[in-house]
């Protein structure tokens, strides 16, 4: 998954008190040097850690039993938080105060909430076969992968490829996921060609969503294997993987826009299989065109 494999051990033993560690209020700190470095992929890469900010992301690895690395935390966040801390008694061990002026060097956005904290690099479980996975080609803007994660989650799909395009581990795109990062699987893929060509091998659909030309997307079975493919949000797909595919789907709009932005497109398509799975029609496949 996009999430770190590690997990917490069941929170046992007496409340939590807080470790009497001294507080950060320098800059110059290492620890500031080390936080920083995870903004880049390279520091990432090379100490095994992602970077998550704030409160909610904090939650969402705990619910997820993600065990973080550490925790940086101001006195004031310390303060308001202590029943999630209390709740989370093994945190006491990974927690560091540490000054405002300190958190705002290591986030990287401009107002952080209190807390940082660090996550052991993400590796997805081996999955033999999925039944339902997004493709990504060259997806470019973390705010639309972000967005683009946490509908895929919401739609039940159970992988995502994601060949070159915005890093999937960076803080834009956890925080614009909501979380969701951490909980899809992910693989990053040097080429999705050999991928989709093998998933069809194997029997799955490979859906290609087109601007124009493909049958309306609600005329397709999503109830069957699925691979969606979507494209570069400026170019599209790449017309090599265009072809790989082995249906195309178009959603009609207002010819008042060329097309629709990727993570806005991406919604109904992927929420169209929960709905034929689910919905009123649920067991009705729909009539494919001749």
């Amino acid at each position: 998954m996009c999430a770190a494999v590690s997990r917490s051990e069941a929170s046992e033993g007496s409340p939590w008190v807080p470790q009497a560690r001294e507080l950060i209020t320098s800059r110059r700190n290492p620890l500031v040097g080390r936080f920083r470095a995870l903004h880049q992929p390279r520091g990432r890469r090379e100490q095994g850690l992602l970077l998550l900010e704030g409160t909610h992301l904090l939650e969402e690895a705990l619910r997820l039993g993600l065990r973080p690395s550490q925790v940086l935390a101001s006195p004031g966040w310390i303060e308001r938080h202590r029943s999630l801390l209390e709740g989370h008694p093994r945190m006491a061990a990974l927690l560091q105060p540490v000054a405002e002026p300190v958190l705002e060097a290591v986030a990287t956005t401009a107002h952080p909430d209190g807390v940082v904290l660090t996550l052991p690099w993400p590796e997805p479980p081996a999955c033999e076969r999925v039944d339902f996975v997004l493709a990504l080609d060259r997806l470019q803007d973390p705010g639309n992968l972000g967005t683009l994660m946490r509908t895929a989650l919401a739609a039940g799909v159970e992988e995502l490829w994601q060949a070159e395009g915005a890093d999937p581990f960076q803080p834009k795109v956890l925080r614009a996921s909501a979380g969701a990062a951490l909980a899809l699987p992910c693989r990053r893929l040097e080429q999705l060609l050999p991928r989709l060509e093998s998933a069809r091998t194997d029997g799955v659909q490979v859906v290609a969503s087109v601007v124009d030309g493909g049958i309306p997307y609600w005329q397709l079975d999503w109830t069957l294997p699925t691979v969606l493919l979507l494209g570069n949000e400026g170019a599209g797909l790449a017309p090599e993987l265009l072809a790989a595919s082995s249906h195309q789907v178009t959603i009609p709009h207002s010819g008042a826009v060329e097309s629709l932005n990727v993570a806005v497109a991406a919604a109904p398509l992927l929420l169209e299989r929960w709905r034929q799975l689910t919905g009123e029609n649920a067991g009705q496949q729909p009539q494919q065109p001749r």
